[in-house]
């Protein structure tokens, strides 16, 4: 998955730099780029979490494409999730396109499917 990159995203973005840790609530009415490390509740139309980056919390948005790490209850339309998610996190979402494996190569990844009400 193509991550925006820092300088060359198209239009305006909430841009959460590498080295930087945001702790409480976050929202924009406009795309959040996660470079670094958010905890707490995020709303904005769209999230893309880069390699270098961490969401934990409650997330509501369009949009989640992730290739770092998540963590929380993420309620969104369509979500891609490449990178680590947090043994417990809850993904609700009208589309899903995952890519993961597990890091220890004794374990497995466990996926739960159901019917969720949209919050």
């Amino acid at each position: 998955m193509n991550t925006p990159a820092r300088s060359g995203s198209p239009g305006p973005v909430t841009l959460v730099e590498d080295g930087t840790k945001i702790k409480g609530s976050l929202s924009s009415s406009v795309p959040v780029i996660v470079h670094g490390n958010v905890e707490g509740d995020v709303d904005s139309p769209a999230v893309t979490v880069s390699a270098t980056g961490a969401i934990s919390g409650m997330v509501v948005t369009n949009t989640l494409q992730s290739v770092g790490k998540i963590a929380g209850d993420f309620d969104v339309e369509q979500a891609t999730v490449a990178g680590v998610v947090a043994v417990g996190t809850v993904v609700r979402a009208t589309g899903m396109d995952l890519k993961l494996e597990a890091k220890d190569p004794t374990k497995k990844i466990e996926l739960r499917f159901g019917a969720a009400a949209k919050k």
